[in-house]
């Protein structure tokens, strides 16, 4: 019986373009960066006609003012309770009497039991920041672009200096959104790290979402 041909498949992360996270910086295969921004919500239709023109106006104003493009992304999810659960348990195990205690457990299975039955979704909107550095290096025809080849040392310097420029823009981006009435959060490494895991991979739930960044949006 003949065996059957033997297949070749690539890995997925030959199909992601990020080189490395490093210090809450994406960098690409390509050596251009990329910051990401999670920014707070306004609940456009519950302010008053003139408020809303308002924001339209510093939401305008803020795009009209940018020297450089930006990405603005949405994730809708399903939401995950399972950090509220893990609080209410911890919560439900310090109740000192009786009564305390069978309501606190009565209201975690109706969370459970009202979230089963019920398609609720989250969403958290984020602002990707790019910066790409031009590099010199000598060939036969002079001085030309392109990445070339750089030492350690010239390679962490270029690091820095490209990540200085990006904090500028992530500067800006800060103080045009506060104008709007949105707060901004910039994400760290882990963050990062955990946002594009989540993406590729949207079915594992062994990882609970991390609340750190929506309880600063919230502060």
């Amino acid at each position: 019986m003949a065996s059957a041909p033997k297949q070749n498949f690539t890995p997925t992360q030959e199909f992601v373009p990020i080189q490395e996270v490093r210090d809450g910086i994406v960098i690409l295969k390509d050596g251009s960066m990329r910051a990401i921004l999670m920014t707070s919500s306004v609940n456009f239709a519950l302010k008053s006609e003139e408020e809303q023109v308002a924001i339209l106006a510093q939401f305008q104003n803020f795009l009209n003012s940018l020297d450089f493009s930006i990405q603005i992304f949405i994730q809708s999810r399903d939401l995950d309770i399972r950090p509220y659960i893990a609080k209410l348990e911890e919560l439900y195990k310090q109740q000192t009497t009786d009564l305390m205690r069978v309501q606190t457990r009565e209201y975690i299975d109706f969370v459970k039991t009202f979230v089963e039955g019920a398609s609720i979704m989250t969403k958290r909107f984020f602002i990707v920041v790019p910066y790409t550095q031009a590099m010199l290096s000598a060939g036969k025809g002079g001085v030309t672009f392109g990445r070339g080849k750089q030492n350690a040392a010239e390679k962490s310097a270029r690091f820095e200096e490209s990540r200085s420029q990006i904090e500028q823009r992530v500067a800006v981006i800060e103080q045009g959104m506060a104008r709007t009435g949105i707060r901004v959060v910039n994400l760290g490494t882990e963050e990062i790290i955990e946002l594009f895991y989540k993406m590729f991979n949207p079915g594992d739930l062994s990882k609970p979402i991390s609340l750190n960044e929506q309880q600063n949006m919230q502060q």
